[in-house]
């Protein structure tokens, strides 16, 4: 760039031989003394080295030679300006390239430098060569840098140190050496060139802005230096980071054209600190959807607070995305659990609230709770610390009364829960890597639709997702992989959880889980789960086996469809209802299980696939589907695929409605079950009564209700005649209930179908 070549711009000032009255013995400014009058200063027509030239008698302690034509200047444009001086006779003084910088307005632009490098006269007659560099930018070799702001300046020479020495000027010369940056500058625009200064200390966000303004479709420079950035700044261009920003917490720094993760690192020269700028910039309306990592690792030596970082928003409602990049847990103190523990009053009829909790202060939102007749996976909402309260994600379900509790703080990789809500945050392609040092993504306290797609859960010490409040609503989890870092434990050993959910409408699909405690605790309805394959065997020999999936509401409302269900089982509860006992609510029903490949090895007998374990009395069930799955056993055979867990209470079979089970397959299983169930009967002998026994046929060592149907394979006789009536059935029979009764009107005997149901018609 050559502004005199490509602007058609005069830098260079008249000669002296043009006159002396546009020379100034001031400032150079309008009405400004000249030297065509001055007494100790004349033109010398001849000089052996300069031609023409300016004598001069220093009489000041600076004594000034200014030229009085506005010499423009411009961000980007860099100035070289020499004078050729040398003593004739006198005192010695010191001379130097000198200026007075206007702005547009006339007025002089104050606190840039005006001068240039000294250099002292050490000699008669000997030609002294003086320069200086002035621009708008701080960049290197750059003696005067008048930024953004200067319009133009008034060049020139200052005499200073002791006064009566006779000097000689040549012309002074101006020349545009702006092609010295053209490595920098080629294609860009400098921040420097518009008063960056890249200290760390000057604010340069006006400088950014303007280098901005200025771009029009370049890039911008930001060169090297630490630059500090006052207030949030927007770049409508593409910018180049050799240098580093800062910023306060609360300024955004919004990179429109080159929104990914990598800029920000290359801005911040900090990747934590990059990602928590990006996602603020990202829940700001910066124009784009979604944060590209860009591939890259961020290395947590601690939680990364998420809305600390998005300070000026506790909600957020609009779809957002997070993708292809790494979060990894590195060693810290920072990642282990909190735990405190304090008594509280828990009153059934206040279900989510626990009162008169003692030192509430200590306890952190987003804590597990444990205690006596507290449910699996309960969190702390919120802390009332005037009130002594704590909010409860669900209620407990026999805590009635005052107890002590434990309050467990487990540390997230990525934490949401200071976002009173946030709905629609998605993560695409990432990797939460815990190396069992931390758990990995806690939610908000309320919102819609959290998904993960193709997502990594590596090795947590605690949780992969953890819902602590309702932000789980319509959660979202599809081809993603679960790798617990307690493989080589027994089951009963093992603690992590992948997730927990309070809300309804939880998607899981196609998902790959390896090893956990469990796999989910579903506190919800509406649930689909498909297309799954979770996995938590180990190589005992009859190895304890727990639940996989737990279903912790007794109407689940469930799809639990074609996955593949490997050494666990179902499990299905109503442990997180205050009132546990049945009183004319929904009881266990609204569940379907179809599709499905059940396997284990090596389990004791008593192992069951799909486990109802009610916490009160007086539940039954109605509304259950379980049909077209594969149940499979190696290394011995189980009683039974499924059962009923007493330990608080049992279920009423004499009420059960809409129960089918049927096309199952059974491989190593004892005990097949049917609903309806179609047995042969053979009666050899004249008998009035025929008595069936369906036990252990029908699910749940359930109770025999209807019988569907009664149909002869072959001849039905009494004595030597054959029998035209139908016999009438009693169900509900015999010591369990499991027998139903043919009655016929006269002693008979023969070969029936009988198809019997446990429950009764809707």
């Amino acid at each position: 760039m050559n502004k005199a070549i490509t602007d058609g711009i005069v830098f260079q000032p008249t000669s002296f031989s043009e006159g002396l009255n546009v020379w100034s013995s001031q400032d150079g400014t309008p009405g400004s003394n000249t030297y065509a009058s001055a007494t100790n200063a004349a033109f010398v027509p001849a000089d052996q080295d300069f031609g023409g030239c300016l004598e001069l008698q220093k009489v000041s302690s600076t004594t000034k030679v200014r030229y009085m034509g506005q010499t423009p200047i411009s961000p980007g444009c860099y100035l070289l300006i020499k004078a050729r001086v040398k003593l004739i006779s006198g005192a010695f003084p010191s001379v130097r390239i000198a200026g007075w910088a206007g702005r547009n307005d006339a007025s002089q632009l104050r606190g840039v430098v005006q001068t240039g490098p000294s250099v002292a006269l050490s000699s008669y007659g000997e030609v002294t060569e003086v320069r200086a560099i002035v621009g708008s930018g701080n960049r290197g070799g750059v003696d005067m840098a008048w930024g953004k702001d200067a319009a133009y300046g008034h060049f020139g020479l200052d005499f200073t140190g002791p006064n009566g020495g006779i000097v000689r000027v040549d012309d002074l010369t101006i020349e545009d050496i702006s092609t010295m940056y053209a490595d920098e500058l080629v294609g860009a625009v400098d921040v420097r060139d518009f008063g960056a200064i890249g200290d760390g200390v000057a604010d340069d966000h006006d400088a950014f802005e303007a280098a901005d303004d200025a771009a029009n479709g370049r890039e911008v420079l930001v060169p090297e230096g630490t630059f500090f950035i006052g207030g949030s700044i927007t770049f409508q261009n593409r910018v180049r980071f050799v240098g580093k920003i800062n910023m306060p917490d609360d300024a955004r720094l919004t990179l429109l054209k080159d929104f990914n993760l990598p800029s920000y690192i290359d801005a911040f020269d900090d990747e934590v600190l990059a990602f928590k700028k990006a996602f603020q910039s990202l829940l700001n309306y910066n124009d784009h959807e979604s944060l590209d990592m860009g591939g890259r690792r961020i290395q947590l030596t601690e939680p990364l607070d998420l809305q600390a970082a998005v300070n000026n928003r506790t909600e957020f409602n609009t779809r957002r995305v997070v993708r292809n990049g790494m979060f990894q847990a590195d060693p810290s103190t920072a990642w282990d659990s909190e735990t405190t523990t304090s008594p509280g009053t828990y009153d059934n009829s206040n279900g989510l609230k626990l009162t008169n909790v003692t030192n509430a202060a200590n306890v952190l939102q987003g804590s597990l709770i444990t205690g006596a007749g507290v449910g699996r996976e309960i969190y702390v909402t919120s802390v009332d610390i005037g009130a002594q309260e704590i909010t409860l994600s669900r209620p407990l379900f026999d805590a009635e009364g005052t107890q002590t509790y434990t309050f467990t703080r487990h540390k997230y990789m990525l934490d949401f829960s200071g976002f009173d809500k946030n709905s629609y945050m998605q993560f695409d392609d990432v990797e939460f890597l815990g190396n069992n040092r931390a758990s990995h993504v806690i939610l908000p306290n309320a919102g819609l639709n959290f998904h993960f797609r193709d997502c990594h859960f590596n090795k947590p010490n605690h949780r992969c997702v953890t819902s602590p409040g309702s932000g789980c609503q319509g959660m979202m989890f599809d081809r993603c992989q679960f790798l617990s870092a307690e493989s080589s434990l027994r089951v009963q050993d093992r603690i992590s959880i992948c997730f927990n959910s309070n809300k309804n409408d939880i998607k899981i699909r196609d998902c790959r889980i390896q090893h956990f405690r469990h796999f989910g605790v579903i506190a919800g309805t509406g649930s689909v789960i498909s297309g799954n394959h979770w996995f938590h065997g180990d190589g005992e020999t009859d190895g304890e086996r727990v639940a996989g999936l737990i279903f912790t509401r007794p109407n689940a409302v469930a799809l639990i469809t074609s996955n593949y269900i490997d050494n666990n089982y179902i499990e299905w509860t109503n442990e997180h209802d205050s009132t546990p006992d049945f009183s004319n609510q929904y009881s266990f029903g609204g569940m379907t299980i179809t599709g499905n490949i059940f396997l284990s090895i090596d389990v004791a007998p008593w192992f069951n696939f799909v486990v109802i374990k009610p916490y009160g009395t007086g539940h039954t069930l109605s509304g259950f589907n379980m049909s077209g799955n594969v149940f499979r056993m190696f290394a011995g055979n189980i009683d039974r695929v499924e059962g009923v867990n007493t330990t608080y209470a049992d279920l009423d079979r004499t009420r059960f409605k809409n129960v089918v089970v049927q096309g199952n397959t059974y491989s190593g299983i004892n005990q097949p079950i049917f609903n309806p169930c179609t047995l042969e009967h053979n009666e050899a002998s004249d008998n009035s009564i025929w008595t069936m026994d369906f036990a252990p046929h029908l699910p749940f060592q359930a109770e025999t209700r209807v019988v569907e149907s009664v149909v002869p394979k072959d001849k039905i006789q009494s004595g030597g005649s054959i029998v035209g009536d139908m016999p009438y059935a009693l169900t509900g029979v015999g010591p369990n209930g499991d027998q139903i009764k043919l009655g016929w009107q006269q002693p008979s005997r023969g070969k029936v179908m009988v198809t019997a149901r446990c429950d009764n018609p809707t």
